[in-house]
């Protein structure tokens, strides 16, 4: 192993034929990186093997390379050598975004050697993705990291992504919280009470200015005495009315925090259980961290505006409307001068509110796709650094961040135009104000008092409108953030409760589909289904992938409706039943069971929150779970953490089925529930299921045929049809579609096994005529 060398110099090969053949495959100056020998043929014999790695490819040469040459494959993104290491036996697989191109084996001896490799093979391809990105970035357009959509120039968002969206939120979709403030008017009520008094008494101190300014301070210039009880009596009045108003100020927050804090709450539970409520399609086209970001800083902005930027603006409009009273009751010229500013800054408030509005909403889609990024790797964790795959998740955490961070500052150029020229137009009307008062009071027309009392309640004035101004933009956030919640809220459930439901007492679990048939959009996933499952049988379900074995479990359990015909239990229409009514009776058991954070007793209980501890063991008892149970660390009472990743796969198994015991289902769905696990653990689970079956009407998918041999019926499904049913034996003497699925999968087996350089007996060879 060298490091790198020109190719016409042999020393970075090792000697013998092979390497000869690499140097005669180089191309003119092309330089070799690392060099690696393979001795062992993928069918585990001792075999000569040589891999090359260049700058620009990777080449391999095995003991037929003199007469069929050299095999390569150009170094590009998405290429991923990958290093295995079983029973020991080293493998090498080369592997694409689609699929394997590659493998080599080798002896342990040689693993350092591999290790070499791969570590020189991902530095080499992270270079000349490095050198792609730099290159790209100077001669392509920047791309959407939703949709890798190339993006014009200087355009604010995606094309492709802004056609799917719904239309930008009005600032209108804001009265439709009258819905969750209606519970409170009377607070509200009150509220707006204390915001009109403590207005009104913000705006005494100016009006008292009149004459102090007019009947003490001017007549003092002018030689004459300061009468002490007369200006006791304005500073006790303005000390009063500061007083006045700060209290009543307080008042009305504290009361309109409380109410604001309940509308949130109540707006946070009302789509929460709204979402609880919906299908399963609804979740299946939404991100998770979309949703996340609905119901909590969605709703977090419209509280803070609620109880802030609400309020703020109801003082402002009262505020401007008695000081425009006052001003027109004192001077009505002046008052008029006053207003000059309005028409400018309504105009401009009118021009930069649908900016701002639209641009909020994108702002919003842009937010949700950095959560999305976290709600996909947190969760995921596991399965990143399985693959190795940190990097490439931090830089599409960064690509969205940064995504996010071009659209706030598009967004922050306009918005940093607009306060300030809001303000700068209210500076021009207060030097206006100024101007015609002094010539005002040139002319004798009004005194300095006055002046002095208008330039004060003018101050307000604009102080007010000023921040009028600057609501807009918490107006247009809320209004996005709101649109986006009553988008769940107005989501109709494709699987509604009925009106008035049929109230199943007891269920004895038979199941008949009539003619049951589903489409999505245009394509059928299932059609004319017909069967019969008397209560107590087993059915197993089988068939190729994409057959409609999952999709059948999901409508008997009314995940989804069916576009034809029908499913009923007990003799009654599913479609009858209430949905949290009928699925109280079915207990669900999946390949990849799933735990919440929490301790075991709580899992297993999650079906049955009031189950008694003796509920609790008797269920894990016969699930076969006790014994591990007892020893963790404080055993029925131990944290499982997040989705159970403190247990094995066997373990939370055990638990899964434990809480499906619990429930004591009619109906059982059994969903590949020992495909994920070894030998060992397959049987403890299997003898939990022989437990949990008993009794109950279940249905069960099996990836491995041989684990559904005490079904009293098997139902092979293809294409979405039913082509065969009846038990094991009778299916396959007759040699149908079962016994193709039977033979192909026993012939799948032994096939792996001889790569692995075993022979076992297949459950073909084992038993004649197909008898398991």
């Amino acid at each position: 192993m060298q490091e790198i060398l020109p190719s016409t110099d042999t020393a970075g090969l090792p000697g013998g034929p092979l390497a000869a053949l690499a140097q005669a495959a180089l191309a003119p100056g092309e330089n070799v990186l690392a060099a690696f020998e393979v001795d062992l043929a993928p069918t585990l014999r001792f075999a000569p093997g040589l891999l090359v790695l260049t700058g620009q490819r990777l080449l391999a040469l095995g003991a037929e390379a003199a007469q069929q040459g050299a095999q390569f494959w150009p170094l590009a993104p998405g290429l991923r050598l990958q290093l295995l290491e079983h029973g020991g036996v080293g493998t090498l697989e080369l592997h694409d975004p689609q699929r394997r191109l590659a493998l080599w084996r080798f002896t342990l001896g040689q693993e350092q050697q591999a290790v070499r490799l791969q570590q020189r093979f991902e530095r080499q391809l992270e270079r000349l993705q490095r050198s792609s990105q730099i290159e790209e970035a100077h001669q392509e357009a920047p791309r959407c990291p939703a949709c890798h959509t190339p993006l014009p120039p200087g355009a604010d968002e995606c094309p492709t992504c802004a056609r799917q969206q719904p239309p930008a939120a009005s600032t209108w979709v804001l009265l439709r919280l009258w819905r969750f403030a209606r519970p409170y008017k009377r607070q509200l009520g009150l509220g707006f009470g204390l915001t009109l008094a403590s207005t009104a008494a913000s705006l005494v101190p100016p009006y008292m200015t009149i004459p102090l300014m007019d009947e003490i301070l001017i007549p003092y210039q002018s030689g004459q005495q300061i009468p002490v009880s007369q200006v006791a009596l304005y500073l006790g009045g303005l000390l009063l009315a500061a007083l006045l108003a700060w209290g009543l100020g307080w008042a009305r927050t504290y009361v309109l925090a409380l109410v604001s804090e309940r509308i949130g709450a109540d707006l946070r539970t009302t789509t929460y259980e709204h979402l609880m409520r919906l299908s399963l399609d609804y979740f299946g086209s939404k991100r998770t961290g979309d949703l996340m970001a609905r119901i909590g800083s969605e709703t977090d902005r419209i509280n803070v505006f609620l109880s802030l930027n609400a309020l703020d603006f109801a003082t402002d409009v009262l505020m401007i409307l008695m000081t425009s009273a006052i001003l027109f009751s004192i001077n009505p010229w002046l008052a008029l001068v006053t207003l000059v500013p309005l028409p400018f800054i309504a105009w401009l408030i009118h021009t930069v509110r649908d900016k701002l509005r639209t641009g909020f909403e994108r702002i919003d889609r842009v937010w949700s796709e950095v959560t999305n990024v976290l709600a996909d790797t947190i969760p995921g964790i596991r399965v990143v650094k399985a693959f190795a795959q940190e990097r490439r998740e931090a830089e599409r955490f960064r690509a969205a961040n940064q995504h996010n961070l071009e659209v706030n500052d598009r967004l922050n150029k306009t918005w940093s135009l607009f306060s300030p020229t809001v303000s700068l137009m209210t500076e021009i009307g207060l030097l206006i104000v100024w101007a015609f008062g002094i010539w005002l009071v040139a002319k004798n027309q009004i005194t300095v008092g006055v002046l002095t009392a208008f330039i004060a309640y003018i101050g307000r004035f604009y102080t007010r409108l000023d921040s009028m101004s600057r609501i807009v933009s918490v107006t247009q956030k809320a209004a996005a953030g709101a649109k986006r919640i009553f988008d769940i809220l107005d989501h109709v459930s494709n699987v509604p409760d009925p009106a008035s439901p049929v109230r199943v007492e007891q269920m004895h679990g038979a199941i008949e589909l009539r003619g049951v048939g589903l489409r999505a959009t245009s394509r059928m996933i299932l059609k004319g289904v017909s069967l019969n499952i008397r209560p107590g049988e087993m059915i197993g379900l089988v068939g190729h992938s994409g057959s409609g074995k999952s999709t059948l479990v999901n409508l008997i359990c009314r995940f989804y409706d069916v576009s034809e015909g029908a499913i009923l239990v007990d003799g009654v229409d599913l479609r009858r039943m209430a949905v949290a009514d009928y699925r109280s009776h079915i207990g669900l058991v999946l390949q990849e069971p799933f735990l919440f954070f929490g301790t075991v007793a709580e899992n297993i209980a999650y079906g049955k929150p009031d189950a008694t501890r003796d509920e609790i063991v008797a269920a894990a008892r016969a699930a076969h779970a006790h014994e591990f149970i007892l020893r963790l660390p404080h055993g029925y009472d131990s944290l499982v953490g997040e989705r159970g990743q403190s247990l094995s796969g066997g373990e939370r198994q055990r638990i899964s089925i434990a809480r499906a015991l619990l429930i004591d289902p009619r109906i059982l769905i059994l969903d590949e529930a020992t495909s994920a696990v070894d030998t060992e653990t397959e049987r403890e689970i299997q003898k939990a299921l022989d437990n949990l079956v008993k009794g109950r009407t279940t249905i069960a998918i099996a990836h491995r045929l041989s684990t559904l041999r005490k079904a009293d019926r098997l139902v092979v499904l293809d294409r979405g049809e039913i082509v065969e049913v009846g038990p094991h034996d009778q299916l396959m003497e007759s040699q149908g579609p079962y016994w193709r699925l039977y033979e192909a999968q026993a012939r799948r087996a032994e096939e792996d096994a001889q790569a692995a350089g075993l022979q076992i007996a297949t459950p073909h060879s084992r038993h004649p005529a197909g008898k398991v």
